[in-house]
């Protein structure tokens, strides 16, 4: 389902970008930028979060770090990662496959 939604998205809003796949494993930021002869800064993560009972997704570099006291002054809580279970419920992409569309509903 989840690389069916992403395809179904970028057709509608940006039909001019590739998909690619590739053979190996792309499910930690090492794994995806060996996959794409890149370095793990040129990747972009998905870290799904909560705060409260508000979910959400940020996106941040390869080799970023959350900074827990600017998310907090940002977002007034401090943010939970969610389990695997829950980010497959929420965005329907597994965990080590998150990406910001192809959403069942937005965050």
């Amino acid at each position: 389902m989840s690389l069916e939604s992403v395809r179904a998205f970028l057709s509608a809003h940006a039909p001019d970008i590739e998909i690619i796949e590739t053979a190996e494993s792309s499910s930690t930021v090492a794994l995806a930028a060996e996959a794409h002869g890149v370095e793990p800064a040129q990747i972009a993560k998905t870290i799904c979060l909560r705060v409260g009972e508000q979910m959400m997704l940020v996106v941040a570099g390869g080799t970023a770090r959350l900074d827990n006291r600017k998310f907090k002054d940002t977002f007034g809580a401090k943010g939970r990662m969610l389990d695997a279970e829950e980010v497959v419920a929420v965005t329907s992409h597994p965990v080590g496959g998150v990406c910001p569309f192809g959403l069942p509903s937005p965050l």
